[in-house]
């Protein structure tokens, strides 16, 4: 992406004309990831800015962020029609999952306080207010980090619209195995029955571990409460009280390991948890309402019309393409995609560090102390870095991101592993902004039309 002199955005250019400029001084680096220049000798209002459009593809565990520009050229017959290019694709990796194992060790930590009696301060009322537009943090953490990645893309490019894919999940469908009609929305699974008649009814009375019957059967967790499991139906199973006892709080792949028949049949009846559906039918409306605040026009569109476009161009399912079909596109018209990045950006959530002073076992007790200075000789963890290693194993020039050390000698990542260096043979590259960084290549190729 291109500065002006004033630092502007400007229209983003081709890689082999950014290492031009920069060969024959005309720009500077300002960014190392994204990679972003300024010019020096050239101001906004001697350039022609046409904008850009940035389109995303929201999801559960990751999302799709994509720059493009549409164009209209003639093609072979001499008609008029509009080309898409893709131009920087991004693809955003959450770590909502880790949040959510975290929430749930602290209330673990809390709750074993409280058996204990060690509670060290009064507990508040469980009827505290929600302010309007609450959501847990592994949710806030989705819109938060795609604010936040979007907010860099329209920083350093000229974005104009910004096209989001606006999906909802049928979860009450998705939970039947097929399509609802009239009433049947008012019918759960547990219609004119209770809990323990239905999975009496479906597990036909018999302990699904061992097979036995004409004893007392518990009513157990196929993925336990411990490990992020639900209360939803489909994850609850009848087990005798020796098999409950014995499987404890694993997972039932794990008990099951050594009879994988059984495996087989339980798995067969469990449906496709719709934790990641109703991830997104809570936060779509929060994140479409975050983007507003970027200054462009928003345009939501569903995710038939992303997946239309998709298969009629040919193009693979990832989050980066679905995002570069996101919008309206008149392919029954000649329009088409005619460009895509061959490398996507990874950007994955790592964080800021942690608040704590002590690094806690598994039961909860303090096990580490934690120095409260995060700065060492100048680097803070996460810090993009360029390594000199004179002499050794590892002799040469390394980048990576760096882990710091309170001795100087700082662990840097890199593609073959993990080596120590000495803060004198770093240079910083960019400071750490909470993401770790990566890339990788586009699947597969889309059917490119040429045009004249």
């Amino acid at each position: 992406m291109v500065l002006s002199k004033e630092g502007e955005p400007l229209m983003p250019c081709h890689p082999a004309r950014a290492r031009e400029l920069l060969r024959k001084r005309r720009a500077v680096v300002i960014r190392q990831v994204p990679f972003t220049i300024r010019l020096k000798d050239r101001a906004l209002a001697e350039s022609e800015v046409d904008g850009v459009q940035l389109r995303i593809d929201p999801g559960s565990k990751g999302t799709g962020l994509v720059l493009t520009d549409e164009k209209k050229e003639t093609d072979q017959r001499g008609a008029i029609v509009n080309v898409r290019r893709g131009l920087v694709s991004v693809e955003l990796q959450h770590r909502g999952d880790q949040i959510h194992h975290c929430m749930q060790q602290r209330a673990g930590y809390r709750r074993r306080r409280r058996s204990a009696n060690c509670r060290y301060r009064a507990p508040r009322s469980n009827n505290r207010p929600r302010p309007e537009g609450w959501l847990p943090p592994s949710l806030r953490h989705r819109v938060d980090t795609a604010l936040s990645v979007a907010t860099r893309l329209c920083r350093y490019a000229p974005v104009t619209e910004i096209h989001v894919e606006h999906v909802a999940f049928d979860t009450h469908s998705m939970s039947a195995g097929r399509a609802l009609t009239g009433a049947e929305y008012g019918q759960g699974t547990l219609a004119g029955t209770d809990a323990r008649a239905h999975l009496r009814a479906k597990w036909n009375r018999a302990c699904v571990y061992c097979g036995a019957t004409g004893v007392p059967l518990n009513i157990d967790h196929l993925t336990p409460r411990s490990r992020g499991g639900s209360n939803r139906i489909t994850n609850l199973v009848l087990a005798c009280a020796p098999c409950n006892q014995a499987k404890g709080s694993r997972p039932v792949d794990a008990f099951l390991a050594h009879h994988p028949d059984r495996l087989a049949k339980i798995l067969q009846q469990v449906r496709t948890p719709l934790r990641d559906a109703a991830a997104m039918n809570a936060a779509r409306w929060q994140l479409t309402e975050a983007l507003g605040s970027l200054g462009s026009p928003v345009h939501p569109w569903s995710g038939g019309r992303t997946k239309e476009t998709r298969t009629v161009t040919g193009l693979a399912k990832t989050h980066t393409l679905d995002a570069l079909c996101v919008g309206h596109l008149g392919c029954e018209n000649g329009d088409a995609i005619v460009r895509f990045p061959r490398q996507v950006l990874i950007a994955k959530a790592a964080g800021r560090g942690s608040y704590a002073r002590t690094t806690p076992d598994r039961f909860g007790f303090p096990r580490l102390r934690r120095a409260r200075t995060k700065q060492h000789f100048g680097y803070i963890t996460g810090d993009l870095v360029r390594a000199t290693v004179p002499a050794g194993k590892w002799a040469g020039t390394w980048t990576g991101c760096i882990s710091v050390r309170a001795r100087g000698q700082h662990s840097l990542a890199t593609p073959r592993g993990r080596i120590n260096v000495s803060h004198r043979n770093l240079r910083l590259l960019q400071r750490a902004d909470g993401y770790g960084y990566a890339t990788r290549h586009e699947s597969a190729p889309p059917r490119v039309r040429k045009t004249s």
